[in-house]
């Protein structure tokens, strides 16, 4: 009961997966997801909200305090828990030639020529982000897509442009289902994008 009751006053919860932990199989495995969502994610909002605790930032939504706590552990643990909720929420079961439709492919289309060639950009940042970190499709100020790469948890939100997908290539992220495979792991993920997810979160 007491726990229970700790869990509702966090400033910041753990976002929910909208699909079972074995959903994204065989590209992501369920004890990816278990070590990852339910260990990785859960240590990262534990430890923002003991840092946050007692200070002008408890309370503030996650999107907040990315862009406005200091650098170090506060930034790193926000930037995670974004990144993560980005990236937990844009999956869905896998599908073979799984190809954006719509708002987002023409948006798509309009800044890179062609999905085919976002897919090598977004694919060729993705390999090269050197040690831990992530490679993101965001929204410049006039709408345009770009491709960023963040090291560790760094998130484009910080830097003004509006992030829509991410792809964490930290190793915790793909080393139980490809070992050191990273481009592996970075090709298998375009079967289990949620375009739609993913163009709700155009501006």
């Amino acid at each position: 009961m007491f726990l229970t009751k700790l869990l509702l006053i966090l400033s910041i919860q753990m976002p929910t997966l909208p699909y079972a932990n074995n959903a994204l199989e065989p590209v992501i495995s369920e004890q990816t997801i278990e070590f990852h969502y339910g260990k990785h994610l859960q240590g990262y909002v534990n430890t923002l909200n003991g840092l946050i605790k007692d200070t002008e930032f408890d309370g503030k939504s996650i999107e907040e305090l990315v862009k406005t706590v200091p650098e170090g552990p506060m930034y790193n643990n926000a930037g995670q828990i974004l990144n993560h909720t980005l990236y937990f929420t844009q999956f869905k079961s896998p599908v073979k030639d799984n190809r954006p439709e719509g708002k987002i492919a023409k948006a798509i289309n309009e800044s890179f020529g062609s999905f085919d060639n976002f897919k090598a950009e977004f694919q060729k940042a993705a390999a090269t982000v050197f040690g831990s970190g992530w490679a993101w499709l965001s929204q410049d100020k006039d709408g345009k897509l770009v491709i960023t790469k963040e090291p560790n948890g760094g998130n484009p939100l910080r830097n003004g442009l509006n992030p829509i997908y991410g792809l964490d290539v930290w190793e915790h992220a793909y080393y139980l289902d490809y070992q050191n495979r990273r481009a592996d792991h970075i090709a298998a993920t375009w079967d289990i994008v949620d375009w739609k997810v993913v163009e709700s979160r155009l501006k």
